[in-house]
């Protein structure tokens, strides 16, 4: 049988296998891919819900502190408010909607410190927690205005009142959980690791 020529030989020849495996691809041990864990935070979760909600109390403390109240006047058409006083009624929503905001700037960086527990669902579970003490402050906020502010058993027309300050828009509740949320998106962003640093807490 006649022998094939060299070019054809060389074109029916099996490809050569690479000498080296390709950097990285065998040598580097390679991490295993990240998943999103539920069952093992939902439980942590619940409990980072429960105790945020908490937050709700000393938030409405504050705000009785620092919102102003209002100066009325007794007129026989009813309580009518001073000049200038009425914008007051502005001044409670902002003080309440600067606290909430900074209340859940801070739970937000607090529970991004939860390393083993960093991820989506106690990311969840402190948004909602936020949402739950914003509404409870919301609540709670009379009960200590009640404390601070005396109500005259009786009144005459003429006679100025100084009314507790109140809360007229419940929009507010959602500026802890937005503040929250926007937090631990940005710590999680800026980190920039597929698994956060879980396996390394």
């Amino acid at each position: 049988m006649a022998e094939q020529p060299v070019e054809a030989q060389q074109r029916d020849a099996p490809a050569e296998v690479p000498l080296y495996p390709l950097y990285g691809q065998y040598y580097l041990p390679q991490p295993p891919k990240s998943r999103v864990v539920i069952k093992a935070d939902l439980l942590p979760a619940i409990s980072v819900l429960s105790l945020i909600s908490l937050v709700g109390i000393p938030l409405a403390y504050l705000w009785s502190l620092l919102a102003p109240s209002q100066l009325k006047s007794v007129t026989p058409r009813g309580l009518i408010p001073l000049t200038a006083e009425s914008y007051h009624r502005f001044d409670s929503i902002a003080v309440f909607v600067l606290l909430g905001f900074g209340a859940g700037l801070i739970v937000g960086v607090g529970v991004w410190f939860l390393r083993e527990r960093r991820g989506p669902v106690t990311m969840v579970a402190a948004v909602l927690g936020s949402l739950g003490a914003a509404y409870l402050a919301t609540l709670m906020t009379g009960m200590f205005t009640g404390w601070m502010y005396e109500v005259p058993s009786t009144t005459n027309i003429g006679d100025t009142l100084t009314i507790a300050p109140t809360l007229e828009s419940v929009w507010v509740i959602l500026a802890q959980p937005l503040a929250t949320a926007l937090a631990y998106g940005v710590l999680a962003a800026w980190n920039g690791m597929d698994d956060l640093g879980r396996r390394l807490g």
